[in-house]
């Protein structure tokens, strides 16, 4: 008996023109590893590396020639399952220089220790008995589009919504926040904004002032990472609760991860696993924010169905949670058939409903691809 891995590359396409402050979106990449026995390949463990173009930190030329020389150098440890450690084996294995590997092994083994049934941490979210309350994302667009997407949510549901700005002119965006308050209170419904870093240094503070006067529960980076000195200014004096996210992206060592909270002192952290090298990284931050009484989220980052179980199984393991944010599964009208399905605001897990691996065109005995 002896551990392989393989991958599969996979192109997702949105259903729409998804609009951030860093561009459109019409497709996102994944690769989708398999971890198997390759004397018993019936067994397939699942995770999904999917770098953002622009914004990962391993978002690079050498990306998949660096993923096909870690599925060699593992395929090379003749690795037994009754000797696995997860953490050691990705410690030893991979370069904190590629979060989103890191995530998608870790997920993979995870999976595959777990019988390959997609169960990464079994919780009443798994059993089908908890839903895990979500914030309704809405895209950049044009004003109409983005009322369109504003109205969508609301009547399915949601009580927290996030807008996406910073591409449109801010006036625009002021008059759909305002919008949204002329009819609901911050009691009926939660705002969230997030500019993506889009603001400038010297309009940061007028802009969240104004932004305050439409109650909202907090705005993610509102300036661009590694204006460290500004965005602890910030934070300090802003009228709007600030969270960070990017500002995270490669502090892959715990006292580093400490040293940049203890000096920015956000109101809150946003976490993606993908992003930030898996869920251990995630305990990590989620440890080092409670000792600086720092509250968080956690957030998916495109993933296909496959890295958002992951992420959201993950999350189930805590209580009493703020709205997530895991409603980005409806995005692609090629995702892969799961037991996540949303609705009246929350993601639920039916175990009823079974995973279907087509869309992928996978074979599901594990036969390698590369």
């Amino acid at each position: 008996m002896s551990l392989k891995v393989d991958y599969l590359t996979y192109t997702l396409h949105f259903r729409f023109e998804a609009g951030t402050s860093r561009g459109t979106l019409t497709e996102k990449m994944s690769y989708i590893l398999r971890v198997f026995d390759d004397d018993d390949p019936a067994v397939v463990g699942y995770g999904e590396c999917g770098p953002l173009k622009g914004l990962s930190y391993d978002d690079r030329p050498d990306f998949e020639d660096t993923l096909q020389q870690y599925c060699q150098e593992f395929n090379e440890l003749d690795l037994q399952l009754f000797s696995w450690n997860v953490p050691i084996v990705l410690n030893q294995l991979i370069s904190p220089r590629f979060p989103s590997i890191l995530f998608g092994f870790e997920t993979a083994m995870l999976d595959f220790l777990g019988g390959g049934q997609r169960i990464i941490k079994a919780s009443d979210f798994t059993a089908g008995n908890r839903a895990l309350p979500i914030n309704g994302l809405i895209w950049m667009g044009s004003p109409a589009f983005m009322r369109q997407q504003i109205d969508e949510k609301l009547q399915s549901g949601y009580t927290t919504l996030k807008l996406k700005i910073g591409a449109l002119d801010f006036d625009q965006e002021c008059d759909l926040l305002a919008m949204i308050r002329d009819r609901f209170t911050a009691d009926q419904i939660t705002l969230r904004v997030d500019a993506n870093g889009a603001f400038q240094p010297g309009e940061a503070m007028a802009k969240l002032d104004r932004l305050a006067t439409y109650d909202l529960h907090s705005i993610e980076q509102p300036i661009r990472a590694g204006q460290i000195d500004l965005l602890a200014d910030l934070c300090q004096h802003s009228p709007v609760p600030i969270a960070l996210d990017e500002e995270l992206i490669g502090h892959m060592e715990y006292v580093n991860k400490f040293k940049l909270l203890k000096k920015i002192q956000p109101q809150f952290i946003i976490l993606k696993p993908t992003l930030l090298g898996g869920l251990h990284h995630c305990d990590e931050w989620i440890e080092v924010a409670g000792r600086l009484n720092i509250g968080w989220w956690i957030t998916s980052a495109l993933e296909s169905n496959i890295g958002l179980n992951a992420v959201a199984q993950y999350t189930a393991q805590f209580k009493h949670l703020l709205p997530q944010g895991l409603g980005t599964g409806q995005l692609y009208h090629n995702n892969v058939d799961s037991p996540l399905y949303i609705n009246h605001g929350c993601l639920h897990y039916d175990p009823a409903r079974p995973w279907n691996f087509d869309s992928l065109a996978v074979d599901k005995s594990g036969a390698a691809s590369h």
